[in-house]
């Protein structure tokens, strides 16, 4: 793969900054530069700034016929978006939930009702792994046309040991087939499914003591995952999960305050990377959340399909010092989307967060929420040359324009795999 010179780009968003998660004051740092160059190599980036330093280089000048140079025509360039939170090992759309809650049903008496997160599991348990497969690698190839190089992947849908098992080799083969980094996590624990409703504590043992064990022995997930909120697991139960995916070394996150209000404080103890939605967090759990390193990944996708009126706290979030991120929550059910601009738009017109601070959420704190910061979510020498162009002349276009992709190019690895119509003006 020859160096790739990127070239011509209006403005430069590199957000370097701070080693932590950006929080505070931090989250508007981009680290603008305007007509600038990034010089990738090897699948790193060697080199950010001026374009007219680039074109002074003298290693370039001296390899010019063995680099590819690319003209970015004035575009907006930025880190490949981080989607820290998606659910895409499923079969179908949720139609019959969807003209329920049109007609006044709402999340809880959809599940009550038999549909919900339960009724995904039939078909997933069902369906072939290859099926499965063909399912979710169209998802990650959408996504890195609108700008997402990295992704995190739950199972979730199939509450069973064989098909959560299932679930994770499908989403390890469709990530084998994608340039982009998939960080795959187990949800065994989404709901309790309909066999063990009278027998939760089995259910619970089974995450713990064969989900678990064998997605940690062969490697299938980073992250063990669970649904903390009513109508899923309590906080105790959740624990005990914890403390087994701790057990086999892995790494911990929460879906958390989305229905009710919750305890946080017994959860972090476990150090977990991220906790998820966050719509029902009291101003305790808002200070326990500000003294860590815990991300807050809120997912304003989900609240706009459901309907619900209101949105993540995201400015007393911000204002109180906890690190944020944003991602699609891509599911069935509550948010079916793959889309991270759409993302952007919502936080900043529904949220009132800054064009710049839902970008700095939606890379960097986005890498720091699947603790992948050393690689990902910036733009500097080292790191990976994950980027992508937008036709667009400001930054703050990304967040103003909705519903069109406006990723005209995308980069993963130093490659360019994606151009659209959208191509930069």
């Amino acid at each position: 793969m020859p160096p790739l010179l990127l070239t011509n780009i209006g403005q430069l968003l590199t957000l370097q900054g701070s080693p932590g998660p950006r929080r505070g004051r931090e989250l508007d740092e981009i680290g603008l530069i305007e007509d600038a160059a990034v010089l990738c190599h090897g699948g790193r980036i060697v080199s950010v700034g001026k374009r007219r330093d680039a074109q002074r280089d003298s290693w370039l000048k001296s390899h010019k016929k063995k680099v590819r140079e690319v003209d970015c025509r004035g575009g907006v360039m930025l880190p490949g978006f981080v989607d820290s939170h998606t659910h895409p090992a499923f079969t179908a759309p949720r139609l019959i939930d969807f003209e329920k809650r049109i007609g006044g049903a709402t999340y809880e008496q959809i599940a009550e009702a038999g549909g919900g997160i339960r009724s995904s599991v039939e078909e997933v348990r069902k369906l072939s792994r290859a099926s499965l497969v063909e399912k979710i690698a169209p998802a990650l190839k959408e996504m890195a046309a609108q700008g997402t190089t990295t992704v995190e992947a739950k199972s979730g849908y199939g509450l069973s040991v064989e098909a959560e098992i299932k679930s994770l080799e499908a989403i390890r083969d469709a990530a084998r087939r994608w340039a982009g980094t998939v960080v795959p996590t187990l949800l065994g624990a989404h709901v309790v499914p309909r066999e063990f409703l009278d027998r939760r504590d089995e259910y619970v043992r089974a995450v713990c003591e064969e989900m678990i064990p064998q997605a940690a022995r062969r490697q299938l997930a980073r992250f063990v995952d669970v649904f903390v909120d009513r109508g899923a697991f309590s906080v105790e139960e959740t624990r005990r999960i914890f403390a087994a995916a701790r057990k086999h070394g892995m790494g911990t996150r929460a879906h958390v305050c989305q229905l009710a209000p919750e305890k946080i404080e017994a959860l972090l103890e476990f150090e977990p990377a991220s906790l998820d939605h966050m719509d029902h967090v009291s101003e305790d759990e808002v200070r326990l959340l500000a003294a860590c390193d815990t991300v807050g990944t809120l997912v304003p996708g989900a609240n706009y399909f459901l309907g619900l009126g209101r949105y993540p706290p995201a400015r007393k979030l911000i204002d109180a010092g906890v690190a944020v991120a944003l991602a699609t929550d891509y599911n069935p059910g509550s948010s079916p989307t793959t889309n991270m601009q759409f993302v952007l738009s919502l936080a900043c017109t529904q949220m009132k967060m800054s064009p710049a601070e839902a970008i700095v959420a939606a890379t960097i704190n986005g890498a720091h929420a699947l603790r992948l910061a050393d690689g990902k979510g910036s733009l500097e020498p080292g790191k990976d040359a994950d980027m992508a162009v937008f036709g667009v002349r400001d930054y703050r276009e990304i967040a103003y324009w909705f519903g069109s992709n406006l990723c005209g190019m995308t980069v993963i690895a130093g490659e360019i795999r994606e151009l659209s119509s959208a191509a930069p003006v």
